[in-house]
């Protein structure tokens, strides 16, 4: 297979499937060979990304993550794109184990969120513990120069609740508490615009969009890109990747 790009997933699986969904789902096609040529890694037992990053003794997940790279490289994909915000913490380790693009998801997010929302008053992020510990969301909010709020604790609380407790280990999503999460964020702390910064999020976003709320979803946005990348290839165009954000 020539010109195809690589999904570096399994953080969580059901994020993933989430993910290769939505990317079918919004490629225009009449038969099968108008699908896009993808492979998807969906490497599951990967350390958990926030156990590491707020307690370094815990297993770290760039081994396994650069051993997929490598793997993946030897096949010569166009790009990689890493379906997991949070493993973006050592988003530059992993892509200096290849010379193949991987396109960074949260930067990517937040150019797009700039350009769909240039007079956004107050961001809100909403994330696991490990993003907003290592504040790869927060950083990029800010140097895109917004004002950023991350709740308190009781809404962090809910969002934890909700990524662990009802989609990674019920394998659901609770459409309720997602709903709450999301008007907590807009009336209590005045968030016109609220950043999903966990995959998990954004399988909630695809179960339970019904709301009326301004949400920047990464995961969305980039299986956009992924199309619009993969077209090109299909198309048999130059990609500049230094002009993709």
């Amino acid at each position: 297979m020539k010109n195809f790009f690589t999904v570096l997933g399994g953080m969580g699986t059901l994020a993933t499937e989430s993910f290769v969904r939505i990317l079918d789902q919004r490629t225009k096609t009449q038969k099968d060979q108008d699908y896009l040529d993808y492979i998807v890694v969906n490497h599951a037992t990967v350390p958990d990304r926030t156990s590491y990053i707020v307690d370094h003794s815990q297993p770290s997940f760039l081994p396994a993550l650069k051993e997929d790279v490598e793997q993946q490289s030897l096949l010569k994909p166009a790009f990689m794109i890493m379906i997991c915000n949070t493993a973006h913490y050592l988003y530059d380790e992993i892509q200096a184990a290849t010379d193949i693009p991987i396109i960074n998801m949260p930067h990517l997010a937040i150019s797009t969120m700039k350009k769909q929302h240039p007079n956004a008053k107050k961001i809100g992020l909403i994330a696991t513990k490990g993003t907003l510990y290592d504040h790869i969301y927060e950083d990029e909010i800010k140097d895109a120069g917004f004002n950023v709020s991350l709740g308190d604790q009781a809404v962090q609380d809910e969002v934890e609740s909700l990524i662990y407790d009802d989609i990674k280990v019920a394998g659901a999503v609770n459409k309720e508490k997602y709903h709450h999460i999301l008007q907590t964020m807009h009336d209590k702390f005045d968030c016109d615009v609220i950043v999903l910064g966990c995959t998990e999020l954004s399988l909630a976003q695809e179960k339970a969009s019904d709301h009326d709320f301004e949400v920047i979803d990464a995961q969305s946005i980039i299986a956009d890109k992924s199309i619009e990348l993969g077209m090109k290839l299909r198309r048999g165009e130059e990609i500049d990747f230094s002009k993709i954000y």
